[in-house]
This record gives structure tokens, C-alpha cells and sequence, in this order.
């Protein structure tokens, strides 16, 4: 089976280090989890090769992975505020994820997608036409297009509501089929629902994944300390 490894893994910016050795199979649910500062979003733009490595190497299926370009990754990511260009359509920006010059995109796949997501007929409107949620689906739409084995999730539907953030976390499930999601989270309550392992990020190392159920109901100090027990 596929899996993302990050072995020897350091990040270093200026008095901050990050550290990780760990394995993430394919079409696995992990959440990452830790205390502001500690280095999740970090963890997810050095994977998207965002943020340069220090030390270690990267590899998925077995092939290194860190000295390639982002665009030239196996993965997607979703940024919290969508990067959703204000100009463009909605199924325009989804074409750019195949296409930036947009001369060679399958419409037909676009509109596919959009109506995975619950936006048949939207893909003429603009950004700023749609609701909050529907938005976070015209993201999540653009990333699911590209098709790619690895989805990174840097809390794009933080800014939603408890019941609307939910329901996307549960879309995702139903979309990304076998491929690895891994979700960014300040909150338990979206690890429990969507992760089957979780990593914490705490005291400059992205531990090994553990059980979700288990991690929250046995947290180390680092965990405890964050969740306020």
C-alpha cells in the first residue's frame, strides 16, 4: 500500500524547529492536532513543498517527493480563506486547477464535480454570489478535480459554523475516496468526527499517528495541557 513517509524530517525558521518521523497510508483519515504555534501549518506547506526542508527526506509510493516543485506534487491543498479568484466564475476557478491558462479543460468533468458537491448549475457565478458554505464546496470542488492521491486540509471550514462545518467534514468523506486526507484542527470535536488516527503537534515534533479515540481518551501532557484537562 501507498504511504507519505517523512523520515529525518526538520523544518527550521529561525529559533523554531519541527521535527517528524512518521508514516501516513493511502486513503487514511488523520487529523493533526496542537497547540497554536506548535508548527501544524507548517507541517502541511513543508509537505506541499511551501516551506523548504532542513534535513530528511520525503516520499510517497516509495518515490522522494521533497525536491519536487508544489505543482508537481501528488497532493492538493485547501487553504483557510479558499483562494477563490473574486474575478473569475466559479467553474473557471475550478478549471484552473487543471489548466491555468484555462485553453484545455473538460467543462463537462468540471460541471461533474460541481454537482458531487451540491453545486449543479453554479458554475457561472461568481465567488462573491455564493454563501460561505458554498464556497468551501467550490474549493473543496477545485481540489477534488485534480484528483490527486494526497488532500491537505490546513482548516479551510474554520470559519463556518459548528452544524455547516460538520457537514463539509462529512462531503469530504463522501468525495475523496482513496485518497489520504490529512485535516489541520484547533477543534476535538473535528478529529473525532472525521480522523480515524491523529498526529499532535506539540514541543517541536510531529509525533507518530495514533488512534484518534485513543489519543483523546488517554492524552499525553502535551494534548492534556491544550485541551484544558
Amino acid at each position: 500500500m501507498a504511504e507519505l513517509r517523512l523520515e529525518g524530517f526538520r523544518i527550521t525558521q529561525d529559533d523554531f524547529t519541527l521535527r517528524a518521523d512518521l508514516a501516513l497510508p493511502a486513503g487514511g483519515r488523520v487529523a493533526v492536532i496542537g497547540p497554536s504555534g506548535a508548527g501544524k501549518s507548517t507541517l502541511l506547506n513543508a509537505i506541499a513543498g511551501f516551506v523548504p526542508l532542513n534535513a530528511g527526506a520525503m516520499t510517497w509510493a516509495g518515490q522522494r517527493i521533497d525536491a519536487l516543485p508544489p505543482g508537481e506534487r501528488p497532493l492538493s491543498i485547501l487553504f483557510q480563506d479558499q483562494n477563490l479568484f473574486p474575478h473569475l466564475t466559479v467553474a473557471q476557478n475550478l478549471g484552473l486547477g487543471l489548466d491555468p491558462g484555462l485553453r484545455h479543460v473538460d467543462w463537462g468533468g468540471v460541471n461533474g464535480v460541481l454537482d458531487r458537491v451540491g453545486l449543479a448549475g453554479l458554475g457561472g457565478r461568481r465567488p462573491a454570489q455564493l454563501s460561505g458554505g458554498q464556497q468551501s464546496r467550490a474549493a473543496l470542488a477545485r481540489a477534488l478535480l485534480r484528483a490527486r492521491p494526497i488532500l491537505l486540509l490546513d482548516e479551510p471550514f474554520a470559519a463556518l459554523g459548528p452544524a455547516l462545518k460538520a457537514e463539509m467534514l462529512a462531503l469530504v468523506e463522501e468525495t475523496a475516496g482513496e485518497a489520504l486526507v490529512v485535516l489541520v484542527t484547533h477543534d476535538p470535536a473535528d478529529a473525532r468526527q472525521f480522523a480515524k488516527q491523529t498526529v499532535l503537534v506539540a514541543d517541536g515534533v510531529a509525533a507518530a499517528p495514533q488512534p484518534t479515540a485513543e489519543i483523546f481518551a488517554n492524552p499525553p501532557p502535551a494534548l492534556a495541557a491544550y485541551l484544558g484537562q
